[in-house]
């Protein structure tokens, strides 16, 4: 007998051998973070229109603060305010990145891709992390690093205050859209904000939200670094600021591949969701056992499921007989079996394993139907009929 696999992962083995689901119901067992995800959310339509808006807010807003930051950076020849400038850079870049994902993701499903192309914004979500890591990161430390013993005070600091000042208003803006851009992407996927943080489907809109929110913490420790060169008159504080704001822009990266990187892989469905669509398939009576139940998120919003079903072929009949009445086949049987010629017999026997045929196929068309009513998220359902008496790989 094939061994079942656990609903809330992929691949991993149940405990115990399929059970029989007929008389006693035996619950599937699930994990506690299930439930703490979804428990008392209601789900809403996934649109990522919110996405679109945080991502475009924050190119603009991204590319107005690098123009600022530029022009304080030529006037002072800061080290704190150079690192602030490629983090403007940087992020500028990771926006363009983002969107042109964010498009290209809205591609229709076609020949190559029949699933669509909703992955690709993880892969250049997984890119912009990259280039936040090396360009952002790794380039503002060392060079925070070469001129930690050799730093001189920078000129023009109130030039440097001025544009500190206007960039935190204008990324505090962008941050606040793609704040709520998270709240939306939460409640569509009925998660809390700080799940969805971790586990969200859709790593755009938090990609945005925690660039801002390094962007706006890296002004706030760029300006703290100024103030303690203007009121020690040691220029150090200068390049330890940058590289302070070298170690922030890591820490973002960090956890935006690590976030990438999952969705790229290819994770299970929220395990509260999972759970539901096995209780209504153990519940069915047509169904007589489970086998190798497997979920993915192919998208934002957007799942796949996919199991093995042994089929209740009496439950199965008498369902088709009670849709076509069972009248006309009594009867055809009957005559049938008067008959001198088997041909007779053997010809309405094939039109009724025809019907049968045709009957789990409705069945299987009708537990589909069911399981996109119970989690709308799921668009692509592959059911197969097991024999559990075959061979199993």
């Amino acid at each position: 007998m094939a061994m079942g696999k656990y609903p809330s992962g992929i691949g991993t083995p149940y405990p115990y051998p399929p059970l029989k689901f007929r008389p006693t119901k035996i619950p599937i067992p699930v994990t506690g973070y299930s439930l703490r995800v979804a428990k008392g959310k209601k789900k809403a339509h996934f649109d990522d229109e919110h996405s679109h808006r945080a991502v475009n807010t924050a190119l603009w807003c991204n590319f107005l603060v690098f123009s600022l930051k530029f022009g304080v950076w030529l006037s002072t020849s800061s080290h704190v305010m150079l690192a602030e400038l490629v983090h403007s850079i940087a992020d500028f870049a990771n926006q363009a990145l983002l969107a042109y994902g964010l498009s290209s993701s809205r591609r229709a499903p076609d020949a190559l891709h029949p699933y669509g192309y909703s992955k690709e914004r993880f892969v250049w979500s997984l890119i912009s992390a990259v280039g936040i890591f090396c360009l952002g990161s790794g380039a503002t430390i060392v060079h925070g690093v070469q001129n930690l013993w050799n730093s001189q005070p920078p000129e023009n600091i109130h030039y440097a205050a001025l544009v500190i000042g206007g960039s935190f208003l204008i990324e505090g803006a962008s941050l606040l859209v793609a704040i709520k851009a998270v709240k939306k992407g939460a409640e569509a996927e009925g998660m809390s904000i700080w799940d969805y943080i971790w586990r969200g489907h859709d790593p755009t809109s938090v990609a945005v939200m925690t660039e801002d929110g390094a962007a706006v913490t890296g002004l706030a420790i760029a300006a703290a670094s100024l103030v303690a060169v203007q009121t020690t008159g040691n220029a150090m504080y200068d390049p330890i600021g940058s590289i302070i704001v070298g170690n922030l822009l890591g820490m973002v990266a960090i956890f935006l591949i690590q976030r990438n990187r999952h969705a790229l892989i290819g994770r299970a469905i929220d395990d509260h969701d999972m759970q539901r669509v096995l209780e209504f398939l153990k519940s069915d009576p047509v169904v007589d056992a489970l086998y190798d139940c497997k979920s993915e998120v192919i998208g934002p919003g957007f799942f796949r499921f996919k199991a093995e079903i042994d089929f209740n072929g009496v439950v199965l009949v008498q369902n088709y007989l009670e849709r076509t009445g069972r009248g006309e086949w009594a009867k055809q049987f009957r005559e049938a079996s008067l008959s001198e010629d088997d041909s007779e017999l053997i010809r309405v026997m094939s039109n009724y394993g025809e019907d049968v045929v045709e009957a789990l196929g409705y069945e299987v068309d009708r537990l589909e139907s069911e399981i996109q009513k119970i989690v709308p998220g799921i668009r692509h359902v592959d059911i197969e009929a097991h024999n559990p008496e075959g061979l199993s790989l």
